[in-house]
């Protein structure tokens, strides 16, 4: 598996450099214009100049191996000297600076990470621990009043967009009832039991809102692949041996069942991000999904492309995830 990981991680490389090429070029080619937010009084050729200081005036390939010596090789290396303490070189290296705050795009994506992952992660744990108990048991009692409860509510996870979700929840448990609060406070920090409480109570609509959607899609994963799996004649050999239900359900149909559905959670986490930019600016949430916001609105396209980028190196690196899980989770499958 060490070599198959290797082989795998090697191709990546070049995947991430075209994709990269790829997202530059479609924003290079966007009609958005950096100076478009300035005041009208501004003349012409000071807004030519201001064009040029940022970089414009260059042909599209330098500005783009601008761009990959920035992000490939100064931010690691400025990562690691942060980390370390170290000084590498002089110091002194040109990084991936936002257009509109003039700071650099890893910084900013570092600020706004731990409100992302709050609310995505514990989204994500929750809508796992949910789903698959609910697929286990629709697919054992097929056609139960438990399945029916289960298969309706993914029908409404599916059908109903987060936006009109989160609203939803606002005007219920914010506006009529009063319990939660609509706005998450991104400047609050956890010291003791009661700001912990805060925190759990401001989160937890975004966190439903987002784990009702990817609950909806993992049930019913679960639910088929189940059912797949129970009329194998594996099981019913399982049983005809004397093993306990239990045993048969938990043990044998559960861990091959959930080969697919490792797929569907892998390539789920940025799916998730995705989803995160509407919710978190429902809520009001500080996070990545802000600044993606913030950064299109204003034609930042170092920022945009920064963090598009991102979410596809999400997508490579979960998805090989997904494969090493497959040797784990089924004997039968050799990489070597």
């Amino acid at each position: 598996m060490l070599n198959y990981t290797i082989r795998r991680l090697m191709f990546a490389i070049p995947t991430l450099f075209v994709i990269s090429f790829i997202i530059f070029a479609i924003l290079d080619l966007s009609p958005g214009d950096p100076t478009g937010n300035l005041p009208l009084t501004i003349p012409p050729d000071v807004r030519e100049k201001i064009r040029e200081s940022l970089g414009l005036g260059q042909p599209f390939p330098i500005r783009y191996l601008k761009w990959c010596q920035q992000f490939f090789v100064n931010e690691p290396l400025n990562l690691i000297e942060n980390w370390t303490g170290w000084t590498i070189g002089d110091g002194e290296r040109l990084r991936v600076t936002s257009w509109s705050t003039r700071s650099p795009v890893v910084d900013l994506i570092a600020e706004r990470m731990p409100q992302t992952l709050w609310v995505v992660g514990m989204s994500y744990v929750v809508a796992i621990l949910i789903a698959i108990p609910i697929g286990v048991i629709s697919a054992y009692r097929q056609y139960s009043l438990f399945d029916q409860i289960g298969t309706f509510v993914s029908m409404v996870g599916f059908s109903v967009p987060t936006f009109f979700t989160g609203l939803i929840l606002i005007v219920v448990f914010s506006v009529n009832l009063g319990w939660l609060p609509s706005v998450y406070d991104t400047t609050h920090k956890v010291t003791d039991w009661s700001s912990f409480w805060v925190q759990v109570r401001q989160m937890a609509m975004p966190t439903m809102v987002l784990a009702l959607a990817t609950t909806a899609q993992l049930s019913r994963f679960m639910r088929a692949s189940m059912l797949d799996n129970l009329n194998q004649d594996y099981v019913r050999t399982a049983r005809a041996k004397g093993l306990r239900e239990r045993s048969v359900v938990l043990i044998h149909v559960l861990r091959n069942s959930m080969i697919p559905v490792v797929t569907v959670i892998a390539l789920g986490v940025p799916a998730i991000f995705g989803g995160a930019i509407i919710t978190e600016q429902i809520f009001k949430v500080n996070g990545l999904g802000a600044l993606l916001i913030i950064g299109i609105q204003g034609a930042d396209i170092p920022l945009v492309q920064t963090l598009t980028f991102l979410f596809a190196v999400l997508i490579v690196f979960f998805n090989l995830i997904a494969d090493l899980l497959y040797g784990i989770l089924d004997p039968r499958i050799r990489y070597d």
